[in-house]
């Protein structure tokens, strides 16, 4: 079977086809798109040549006809495109989603051998970060213990602060709860200090398109960046991720239009004060410091109430 997916640049439209090998296992996917076409063009639509059915078959997700492709308005005029990916992810599956910074790599919280599949799909070792897409603060609150509340004597309540940044683009490590799959329970860095502790970076992302598919999910989705395997890079084009990955076993691509290399900043909520351990798209706040910076009493801090 065959997916054609039109892309187009300017007045001009030509095809380019999604075809599957006839090796049962892996699913493998290449494309061939017209040489005269530049790479900065627009995908618009997608044709489903034949019905997409599945069958699950632990530990692989087993396709009949390849990665399913889906085109969306980043503006989410047109979400309800989103629903076969919802069900999709409901049956286990591992694909790539738009969040406000670049594109992540997902899979239901709840599904071990999905988690499992995402780490070798993106050949992920054990220790390695993966975040959580959460849909609200009371998912952050299951899954960890939480930001500090302050006790109304002066002490600094985070929580507050940290309202004014969520949904945005930052990953706040915390302290992982009971209820979080122990695939998940380490946030490792290049320090040993971070690596050894069982802590998860949490997000909830400011984009309409990954809101609309988290909030028909019963529970979070475990999310990695999509970046090239042989360079450190993150791969900003839709088409590339479902080019690099498809013959890994990836399962669905929400294309959302190209990123921008600027991902999220990662703050180490488990120490006081915050730590910035890498500056990414969200600015730094006044109450967090940078990972080289030292603690002075006068540094700024959000006071409660």
């Amino acid at each position: 079977m065959a997916l054609e997916m039109r892309r187009f640049s300017g007045a001009a439209a030509a095809p380019l086809s999604f075809r599957r090998s006839l090796n049962p296992s892996p699913c493998r996917i290449s494309f061939q798109s017209p040489t005269n076409i530049s790479r900065r063009f627009i995908a618009l639509a997608v044709v489903k040549k034949s019905p997409k059915r599945l069958k699950y078959s632990s530990p692989h997700f087993a396709k009949e006809d390849g990665l399913l492709y889906v085109e969306i308005d980043p503006f989410g005029s047109d979400t309800w495109k989103i629903e076969p990916v919802v069900e999709l992810l409901n049956a286990g599956a591992v694909g790539v989603i738009p969040t406000d910074t670049v594109y992540a790599i997902v899979c239901d919280l709840r599904n071990s051998s999905a988690i499992e599949r995402l780490r070798r799909i993106k050949d992920i070792e054990p220790s390695k970060p993966l975040s959580i897409l959460c849909r609200s603060f009371k998912d952050i609150d299951t899954y960890t213990t939480g930001f500090p509340r302050g006790n109304g004597q002066g002490h600094t309540n985070i929580f507050r602060a940290v309202k004014h940044c969520l949904p945005g683009p930052y990953t706040f490590i915390l302290t992982a709860s009971k209820a979080l799959p122990k695939q998940c329970i380490r946030y490792g860095t290049t320090t040993s200090k971070y690596a050894s502790r069982k802590n998860v970076g949490v997000r909830i992302p400011d984009d309409t398109v990954c809101q609309a598919i988290l909030e028909k999910m019963d529970a979070p989705l475990i999310s990695t960046s999509a970046k090239s395997p042989k360079v450190n890079e993150w791969i900003l084009d839709p088409v590339i991720i479902a080019d690099v990955y498809g013959p890994e076993g990836l399962d669905f691509v929400v294309a959302a239009g190209n990123r921008v290399a600027d991902p999220s900043t990662v703050v180490d909520m488990t120490g006081s004060p915050p730590r910035v351990i890498r500056q990414g798209k969200g600015p730094k706040q006044p109450w967090m410091i940078a990972e080289d910076e030292e603690v002075n009493e006068d540094y700024p801090s959000t006071r409660a109430a």
